[in-house]
């Protein structure tokens, strides 16, 4: 059972849940270990598939195959119409084969349950494997998953995924676009200064490049990790390295789609949630997650399993909201319960989870700081603040509001440091030709930046999450935060935003004056000396116009007044709370009016004396 066995441990070494996570970590090592066979063979059965030679579809085919699995192997070719195809054929005999060994591997498995006295059924997996490997066995399945992996992903333009050719696609072989691009094996020798084939040595330079393209990969892998768990629901069964690509583009591009993983939209969101409670620390909603996606077997003991999984966990340090420690690490803790209390680990959550130890485990040999956590869970605090749907809203919620619907600042303004970082998030947002925001999650800029963010993405399309959130929390609580010593960043964009508008106003109250003066005195012989003025005047405007627009959506929004005036409303019975809006409220009115007559003031300075005055508004400091 040569073959079978190299399948079965390939497909056993993603699931630790069965056999643990050494023996697991020590099957891994068997991808891309499979010997060839002939091409005359191979050669062959291209010919009985496709019905004509190979020279008939094909001008150029690889003398010795470039890459070798149980159950086939890949050739490069070049089709008649010049396209680079990869061409994958299946090893001959193959199919009585794997029905005989699937039939004796269940009995064994059988044998090992009775001996071993497991509580799981281990001839379960050898039904699971045999329904895998069957359909691995006809590349027509391979070729629709293909297809469908393509289709789902289509929209995400860092995911590359090659077209099926698929009039050159039979049961037996799988006819591919070619894909260029760097394996991951060689991206690490590189950047450890390793020989690569026929590159005997790299220098320094070339080194630290290797080093970002390995690191961009990693970050790009977990994106797309999260993709699949979360959007679209179509995971990649098999993802270990070798099946990855770094593209010339910047892309990270898939191979083999003999297996996928469909999951389905209550276990997304419960995958989802697992995740937000790992790093809110909130251990019964974590419980309560895993309860959802069937994991934790009827009749286990929740607080037990809660207990022991708050004291695994609970000593993980945080550094800015996010946790400071290798996935790694919390993987095995998670494992060794999941061991404990017999968990039932569905498929998708294995290969996850797997994924991502495996894209940290690449990362390191770039850079021993990363952290796999901070870089994914950027993704998923945008999924929360964008996604609006039932379900989603229920977890945000669970992490920023109390039981009694109050918000729970601290957290919200990690939550939001986080979601800051995301450049796509960020993108969402940014007017059309201004730059995205530069966030980082810690420092008074980063503060700055998030309330920026936030207020930015209030009045926006894309902004109905977080407004539904402001209009479900307590109104009293949301004044409190606003008038809170930590909202001052909030506050200041809220200044710079009546500043902006009362600066319009009043510039716009002039041109009138100038308007009717104009009007009044100099009908007959108009002056230019107030044309230019005029025009000039206006040009404030227009910039006013084209660089803050978002500060007038914000304040004419009717949707925000809406949530304001009920905020408002809920705060009357406090009348030491409503006394210190009043007065923040007058203060910053105060502040705002001081800006926009300075800028006024230097706005005609610069009109009538040239550019004597220079003192950018943007140069003011706003405190209170």
């Amino acid at each position: 059972m040569p073959l079978l066995t190299d399948a079965v441990g390939q497909s056993l070494s993603t699931r630790p849940d069965i056999i643990g996570p050494e023996i697991s970590k020590a099957l891994s090592g068997l991808h891309d270990q499979i010997p060839p066979f002939p091409r005359d063979v191979a050669m062959k059965i291209i010919e009985e598939e496709l019905g004509s030679p190979v020279e008939a579809f094909f001008c150029y085919m690889s003398k010795e195959p470039v890459a070798a699995a149980s159950f086939g192997q890949v050739y490069r070719g070049v089709t008649l119409d010049g396209s680079n195809v990869a061409v994958k054929v299946q090893r001959p005999n193959l199919h009585h084969v794997v029905v005989r060994d699937i039939y004796i591997l269940r009995i064994a498995l059988g044998l090992v349950q009775k001996i071993a006295k497991r509580k799981s059924d281990p001839r379960l997996y050898a039904d699971e494997l045999g329904r895998g490997l069957s359909g691995e066995l006809d590349y027509t399945l391979e070729a629709a998953n293909a297809s469908e992996f393509l289709e789902a992903h289509s929209s995400y333009s860092f995911i590359r995924v090659p077209k099926v050719l698929l009039h050159l696609s039979r049961k037996r072989v799988l006819t591919m676009e070619w894909m260029v691009g760097e394996n991951p094996s060689d991206l690490i020798s590189a950047s450890s200064g390793d020989s690569v084939a026929h590159v005997s040595g790299y220098s320094a330079r070339q080194q630290n490049d290797a080093k970002r393209r390995l690191l961009d990969l990693v970050n790009k892998g977990v994106e797309a990790s999260l993709v699949q768990l979360l959007d679209t629901g179509l995971l990649h069964a098999d993802p270990h390295p070798g099946n990855v690509r770094y593209t010339p583009s910047g892309q990270i591009g898939f191979l083999d789609f003999g297996l996928l993983c469909r999951m389905e939209k209550k276990h997304q969101y419960a995958m989802l949630a697992s995740i937000v409670h790992i790093v809110n620390g909130d251990w019964p909603s974590l419980v309560h997650a895993l309860t959802e996606m069937d994991i934790i077997r009827p009749g286990t003991s929740i607080q037990r399993v809660t207990m022991d999984l708050e004291y695994a966990l609970g000593e993980v340090e945080f550094k800015d909201g996010i946790p400071d420690v290798k996935f790694s690490k919390v993987l095995g803790k998670i494992w060794s319960i999941a061991l404990k209390y017999h968990f039932r680990m569905p498929p998708y959550y294995t290969l996850v989870l797997r994924s991502l130890a495996s894209l940290e485990g690449l990362a390191i040999a770039a850079d021993k700081n990363f952290k796999t956590f901070e870089a994914a869970y950027p993704y998923v605090v945008q999924k929360l603040l964008t996604d609006n749907s039932p379900a989603t809203r229920r977890i945000l919620h669970s992490v920023v509001l109390n039981r009694r619907k109050e918000f729970q600042w601290q957290k919200l303004s990690l939550f939001l440091r986080v979601g800051a970082t995301r450049k796509s998030l960020q993108q969402l947002v940014a007017p059309n030709g201004e730059a995205s925001l530069n966030c980082s999650p810690g420092g008074v800029n980063g503060a700055a930046d998030v309330a920026n963010l936030v207020l930015r993405l209030l009045p926006s399309k894309d902004g109905v999450v977080l407004r539904r959130l402001l209009m479900t929390a307590d109104g009293a609580s949301l004044i409190r935060m606003m008038i809170s010593k930590e909202a001052i960043f909030f506050r200041q964009q809220i200044c710079k935003a009546i500043a902006d508008l009362l600066y319009k106003w009043m510039l716009e109250g002039i041109i009138a004056m100038i308007q009717h003066g104009s009007q009044l005195g100099l009908r007959s012989a108009p002056n230019n000396r107030d044309l230019s003025l005029h025009s000039r005047l206006s040009s404030p405007i227009s910039d006013y116009h084209h660089h803050h627009h978002h500060h007038q959506s914000l304040l004419r929004d009717r949707r925000l007044k809406v949530i304001f005036f009920k905020a408002l409303d809920s705060v009357r019975r406090d009348q030491v709370l409503t006394v210190r809006f009043c007065w923040v409220s007058f203060i910053m009115f105060m502040t705002a009016s001081a800006l926009a007559c300075h800028r006024i003031v230097v706005s005609l300075s610069e009109i009538y004396l040239g550019p004597v005055v220079s003192l950018p508004s943007k140069q003011v400091a706003i405190s209170f």
